[in-house]
């Protein structure tokens, strides 16, 4: 099986496009390289900084990129417009991801900075044009189509209508290319991550006062299965651009793994926890080996046995079956089933003790072949379908992922057969 090189972001202090830039250069990733894909872009009026920060004594990689249209202003008469986002983390954060309908001209803690509007189609004229590499370019659409996405579902209308300030903005095109040829000189091909960590209250954008967190975010986490974590920080700690790329990961974290290496990238705000992006390249231990747990009940009733795989599956068991048989005296009865880690047959030997009447489990090691495997994102005539894609000996299997065919037949009112039919036939799939 081809061996994953593997990024583990762990977003303990929330994730945005210029921390995850600074955490990747730490990890590796060079400026040189960096420098040299921004130039292909057909853009200007900006220039990159980057440095060395302590973050609660910690030594981080800043990354910032300023733009030639910031001007002081003047501190005695205040803010034009407040934007609580841009204390919370960086200048990603100004303007926040909202659909608008015209340029304005907005004041951020002690800066005036123009926010340019852009379709994505115009965004993807941009890095379509500048002849970039093409794994940096298919990975800077697909962090862009995530937030135009989420976007378009926010406000109610098709994602390539949605006219965006922040993500349209310079910034942000320079934060998402930047990740994305950090990501492909450090030959990373899996992401995954953590529970990511946010903070509460309410922000003002152009739209309004809105909570934390913001619409997009929560968009993006739920279109991609990110766990998010309340806490008691004020203010936002996750941007739109920082979820799209966690989304990545489609929500997948790792298990046990050995670090390689490790960088870290600075936020732009003192949090009383360190403000930082832990990013790192992690070796995944292989999850060949587990073991089974095996009991034969027949003397529980049926309200038992279905709380009990409830209760084992909830713990972190792999997989929980019930197997028909019959045991001594001719009695019908079922064997329980559980497949596990190592580290956890303690626990759910408690369960099956606690919760069933049996008085001994059966344990033995199995081995298992996992393919190679990966979620990827396809437009259909009917909305955007997401497809699990299976590698063996050179095979591609692909299959209509359940969610989203769930989530589609509803939205289009077919049975659920009909639908993924629809998409298989879609995606030529036999």
């Amino acid at each position: 099986m081809q061996k994953h090189k593997t990024l583990y972001l762990e977003c303990c202090s929330g994730i945005s496009g210029d921390m995850t830039v600074a955490a990747l250069l730490d990890l590796g990733a060079t400026e040189e390289n960096l420098r040299r894909t921004l130039g292909r872009l057909a853009l200007g009026g900006y220039e990159i900084r980057i440095g060395r920060v302590q973050k609660s004594g910690l030594d981080a990689c800043d990354f910032h990129v300023i733009l030639e249209e910031e001007a002081p202003c003047d501190k005695g008469e205040g803010p034009v417009h407040s934007h609580e986002c841009e204390s919370s983390i960086d200048r990603e954060q100004r303007g926040m991801v909202h659909a608008c309908g015209e340029n304005q001209r907005h004041a951020h803690g002690e800066y005036i900075h123009t926010h340019e509007h852009r379709t994505w189609k115009d965004i993807e004229k941009i890095l379509d044009g500048a002849g970039l590499k093409p794994g940096v370019l298919e990975l800077s659409k697909k962090i862009f189509r995530i937030v135009s996405a989420a976007e378009g579902k926010v406000h109610g209308r098709p994602a390539e209508k949605v006219h965006f300030h922040e993500v349209g903005a310079v910034d942000s095109i320079v934060d998402i290319v930047s990740v994305a040829a950090c990501m492909e000189e450090l030959g990373i091909d899996r992401v995954v991550v953590s529970d990511i960590w946010e903070g509460q209250g309410h922000v003002h954008c152009q739209h309004g006062i809105l909570p934390v967190p913001v619409p997009a975010v929560l968009q993006i986490a739920a279109d991609h299965r990110l766990t998010l974590k309340q806490t008691g920080q004020r203010g936002e700690m996750v941007t739109p651009t920082g979820a799209a790329i966690a989304a990545l990961s489609e929500g997948e974290k790792p298990e046990k793994f050995r670090i390689e290496r490790i960088g870290l990238g600075a936020g732009k705000k003192d949090f009383p926890r360190a403000n930082i992006l832990r990013a790192m390249l992690i070796e995944e231990e292989p999850q060949g080996e587990l073991w089974m747990l095996e009991s034969n009940i027949d003397d529980c009733t049926g309200e038992m046995m279905g709380y009990c795989m409830e209760s084992l599956l909830e713990a972190g068991a792999r997989d929980v079956f019930f197997t028909p048989i019959y045991m001594k005296k001719n009695r019908p009865a079922y064997r329980l089933s559980v497949l596990c880690d190592e580290d956890q047959i303690r626990e759910m030997d408690g369960i099956l003790f606690r919760e069933t009447t049996t008085i001994g489990v059966r344990r033995y090691r199995v081995q298992r072949e996992v393919l190679e495997r990966q979620i990827e994102e396809t437009a259909t005539p009917y909305g955007t379908a997401k497809v699990k894609v299976c590698r063996f000996d050179g095979e591609e299997m692909r299959y209509p992922e359940y969610e989203s065919v769930k989530a589609l037949a509803r939205e289009q009112g077919m049975a659920y057969r009909e639908m993924y039919q629809k998409i298989k036939e879609q995606l030529q799939i036999r």
